[in-house]
């Protein structure tokens, strides 16, 4: 996508240096674009913990170019005992900073898989200067990272002109008048690597002509559909209007939305769907007004050991995103209170979405039910 009419992903090497990784920091959108240089597993862990990147795909992503940085400061070990357990325990440090994205944990295992044959490969040359090992290793893990970034990207891209078909079909049936999208949170090319999950079909909507407009969660606590979904789709020029997240259901008993997509942190493999706090409210809403409630997602985003909803695990944060809000005042970020102190709060970051409220799924291979078999259809190669 472009900002300022300059295609930009999300995260990316320095061209001028592959030893750093730079990343968009969401923190400061809309008010300030600002690129943050990354050289350290540390500073990556922070960078996921304290969100200045957060959706499911861009986690992951970043998760595969924090193991890479791993496999750069493990190449200063003595022996490759000792690059080896540096990294396991930068696999550990980068799963422990958000657990309901499945991504992250998805990437780390395939940095891991992928670093493990370093050795093999080498041992089988029967080159046994364990420096090769370790070159060979951090060569793995840098292609690794490029190709989970590349294959986000592209599978969002797929996402969107799958979705399209939705939208064209809504668009045929009002003769030209708007189409009207509601989405909750951010789910589009912030949230990925580029392009987007539920924003993908918008984009690609908008992009044919199509006209199209979004009704947009403000998405409390952190606002991310405030500040992030209404920031990109205004960079993209769709027309859009933010409104509060109590605002929906009532949008859908007037006949102003024609369809729901939102994206998904994780969905077990029977259609059970986690997102951003709030979205199975949307979903109850759409069922009792008869809108179709699609969720867009790439195959990285499925859970396939998980059945259940209810063993997803939910991300609690702090209780001052709840209590506190930021904003922009005069040139700089201010924070203030909004809640008595003294009160206590709860900051659930996800609720679970029953696949029974789900119409469909929107995948880099298609469009499915959200069920079991419907979903294993698509993707045999997960069928026990």
């Amino acid at each position: 996508m472009k900002v300022g009419g300059q295609h930009f992903r999300t995260i990316w090497l320095n061209p001028a240096n592959e030893q750093v990784v730079q990343l968009i920091d969401q923190r400061f959108l809309p008010h300030r674009f600002v690129i943050e240089d990354v050289s350290t597993v540390a500073q990556m862990a922070t960078a996921i913990r304290e969100m200045h990147v957060r959706g499911a795909g861009l986690i992951g992503a970043t998760a595969g170019y924090g193991m890479y940085l791993a496999t750069i400061e493990a190449a200063g070990s003595p022996a490759v005992a000792g690059f080896d357990r540096h990294v396991t325990d930068a696999a550990a440090q980068l799963k422990a900073t958000r657990p309901t994205a499945v991504n992250l944990a998805w990437a780390v295992e395939r940095q891991l898989t992928s670093i493990a044959k370093g050795k093999s490969e080498v041992r089988a040359a029967q080159a046994l200067d364990w420096r090769k090992t370790v070159q060979r290793k951090v060569a793995l893990a840098l292609a690794t990272a490029k190709e989970i970034a590349a294959e986000d990207e592209e599978h969002c891209r797929m996402i969107g002109q799958h979705g399209l078909d939705l939208i064209e079909q809504v668009a045929r049936r009002k003769n030209g008048k708007p189409v009207n999208v509601l989405t909750h949170c951010n789910a589009g090319w912030l949230a990925f690597v580029d392009y987007g999950s539920a924003l993908a079909p918008v984009y690609a909507a908008h992009d044919r002509g199509l006209s199209v407009h979004v009704w947009v969660d403000e998405t409390r606590p952190r606002s991310q559909g405030s500040k992030l979904t209404a920031w990109e789709l205004g960079q993209h020029g769709v027309p859009h209007t933010i409104i509060a997240d109590s605002a929906g259901g009532h949008l859908m008993q007037r006949g102003s939305v024609d369809l729901v997509i939102v994206g998904s942190d994780r969905t077990t493999c029977t259609g059970d769907v986690a997102n951003k706090i709030g979205t199975y409210l949307k979903a109850l809403a759409a069922q009792d007004n008869r809108i179709p409630f699609y969720v867009a997602l790439p195959s990285s985003s499925f859970d396939w050991t998980i059945r259940d909803g209810s063993e997803i695990p939910i991300e609690e944060r702090g209780a001052e995103e709840v209590k506190r809000a930021d904003g922009w005042r005069d040139g700089q970020m201010l924070e203030v209170s909004v809640a008595p102190e003294n009160s206590p709060a709860a900051n659930y970051g996800f609720d679970v979405t029953p696949r029974r409220l789900v119409t469909g799924l929107i995948t880099e291979r298609g469009v499915c039910k959200a069920d079991e078999k419907s979903i294993l259809e698509l993707f045999p190669e997960h069928a026990s």
